[in-house]
């Protein structure tokens, strides 16, 4: 969309003069339209950040219907249904996080309205990341229209959804017929308007491809304007290929198909691999100078969010999927083999204490508890406690990973977005990782206002109208006439995520208004009652 980024004032004079809150135009003049009509929403006064990655300006924004109509000074005489006094708040286009797994709970009566994700200020989420989703998109979207989201959705086509459709489980190559159906489920989902194709070869059924079939699906993907391939790549940590092997991968699979290609959440996982970012980014650098379309997102947290199988079983023991796990590892020989590989999986996590238990059905007690504190009580070897946790059912897990040096690095690069890698759970339901529920309020607290890693600039612009740039998600993203009136009016004093490892159900604070499509969706610091997303398509 085209840049109407506000001219600063230049002059002392001019600054004192806006400073008393005189009429004086941030632009290049005041549209006289603006005398003679009413607006639906009026935000008064507030330090706009319009995602470009434009320094704050202080102005006044119109809304109209679903549309910005004004961004400047409005004269005082313009009346509107909604009058929001944004002095001495930030006023900046809604977050749109590219690794959301909002969904299936999106397209429920229970959940529809994302508050957790309203909370933090997201007005846009991409479900089925990592691969994931169903092979099929129309009931997936159907749903999420039948029961109205309170954020607008952009629907993502997932490599292990269409495996899993195709050849299930299975530990091998696909023939070309396999390959040739993938494709059209692929096909079939872009024509019904998803933005691009996910893959997330580190989880079954993907883990199970090679380079070529995620290069074959991201061609199909590749037919269609602006679309992309996001991937939990291959390996974060040195399981196999490594992480730079892995990034590789990507960037491989953008040079034969031309395809845009995203490194999600965007890791350096465990001690053997801290450091690395350093060359990671020299990688991606050196793929852009290429010509290459490459770009990364990632979620301000240095522990990740995984599950027991995933995360330290082999590869090979997972094949069938988790029913098929459990019986090998009820098999003495096959369980002796399985621990064997594990060992070296758990030191890839930073060991037992950094396994934290998240979701364990059998016995929610533990929910909370690290691995090694569970073993000290039974009295046995972590991995021990580990496979028979497996066995009951497994669990889902925060495992604190990360080196804080390279979450630093990576969120310092201009081609770096904001994710959440959230769910969408019911309040107070079962553990979650805080990042559910604080993601984009945090990296405002802990890295533009604490640690000052990186300017308030660039942190919108990254978690607003840069995904927008590199997803085509047309016309939002930014404040400017024109744009749909996605737009968060925050205090910058107030807006920090509330969210803990211990206590990860508590909603994010800062947010004083927000509009979706135009329409209120929090007032006064409160989610309203009526939800007024929307699903988005591509093209449209």
């Amino acid at each position: 969309m085209t840049d109407r980024r506000m001219t600063t004032p230049q002059s002392p004079l001019r600054r004192r003069i806006l400073a008393a809150g005189l009429a004086l135009s941030l632009m290049s003049g005041v549209s006289t339209a603006a005398l003679a009509q009413d607006y639906d929403v009026l935000i008064r006064g507030g330090m706009v950040f319009d995602g470009t990655g434009a320094e704050g300006k202080t102005a006044d924004v119109a809304i109209k219907g679903e549309r910005i109509v004004e961004v400047g000074v409005i004269p005082a005489t313009a009346t509107a249904a909604t009058v929001v006094d944004a002095r001495g708040k930030y006023v900046s286009p809604g977050f749109i996080d590219p690794h959301s797994h909002a969904a299936p709970a999106i397209g429920t009566p229970e959940l529809a309205a994302a508050i957790p994700i309203l909370y933090q200020g997201i007005t846009t989420v991409m479900i089925n990341p990592d691969g994931g989703g169903p092979g099929d998109l129309a009931p997936q979207i159907a749903d999420i229209e039948t029961h109205v989201p309170g954020v607008n959705v952009v629907p993502m086509i997932g490599h292990n959804g269409v495996r899993r459709d195709v050849m299930g489980l299975d530990n091998r190559k696909p023939t070309a017929a396999e390959l040739a159906s993938m494709g059209r489920l692929v096909k079939q989902a872009m024509d019904l308007g998803a933005f691009g194709f996910s893959s997330g070869p580190f989880y079954i059924p993907g883990k199970f491809s090679e380079t070529s079939e995620l290069v074959a699906l991201s061609k199909v993907a590749a037919e269609y304007p602006n679309a992309f391939h996001i991937s939990h790549v291959r390996d974060e940590s040195s399981y196999d290929v490594g992480v730079l092997g892995a990034i590789e991968e990507l960037i491989e699979v953008s040079r034969q198909t031309g395809i845009t290609g995203v490194v999600t959440h965007m890791k350096m996982l465990g001690p053997s691999v801290w450091g690395q970012s350093e060359q990671a980014v020299e990688m991606i650098n050196a793929a852009r100078a290429e010509g290459l379309s490459i770009w990364a997102d990632q979620y301000p947290y240095a522990a990740s969010g995984s599950s027991l199988q995933s995360s330290l079983v082999p590869g090979w023991a997972q094949e069938g999927g988790p029913e098929a796990t459990v019986k090998r590892l009820q098999n003495p020989e096959q369980r002796a083999l399985i621990r064997q590989e594990m060992v070296a999986n758990l030191e890839r996590r930073a060991g037992a204490n950094a396994i934290m238990i998240r979701n364990f059905r059998a016995d929610p007690s533990l929910n909370g508890m690290r691995l090694d504190e569970i073993a000290r009580r039974n009295l046995q070897d972590p991995l021990d406690t580990a496979i028979d946790m497996l066995i009951k059912g497994g669990s889902s897990i925060v495992s604190f990973n990360m080196n804080e040096g390279d979450v630093e690095r990576l969120m310092q690069q201009p081609w770096t977005m904001t994710s959440s890698d959230g769910a969408l759970v019911a309040f107070g339901v079962g553990g979650e990782h805080p990042r559910a529920y604080g993601a984009f309020p945090r990296k405002f607290r802990r890295y533009v206002m604490e640690r000052e890693v990186i300017s308030m600039a660039q942190a919108i612009h990254s978690s607003t109208g840069l995904a927008a740039q590199v997803f085509a998600i047309t016309d939002r993203g930014v404040i400017a006439p024109g744009a749909y009136a996605d737009v968060l009016v925050f205090n910058p004093e107030t807006i920090r995520d509330v969210a803990t490892y211990q206590e990860p159900h508590a909603y994010s604070e800062g947010m004083e208004y927000i509009f979706v499509n135009g329409k209120t969706a929090l007032s006064a610091g409160k989610v309203t009652d009526e939800r007024h997303g929307r699903v988005l398509r591509r093209g449209q």
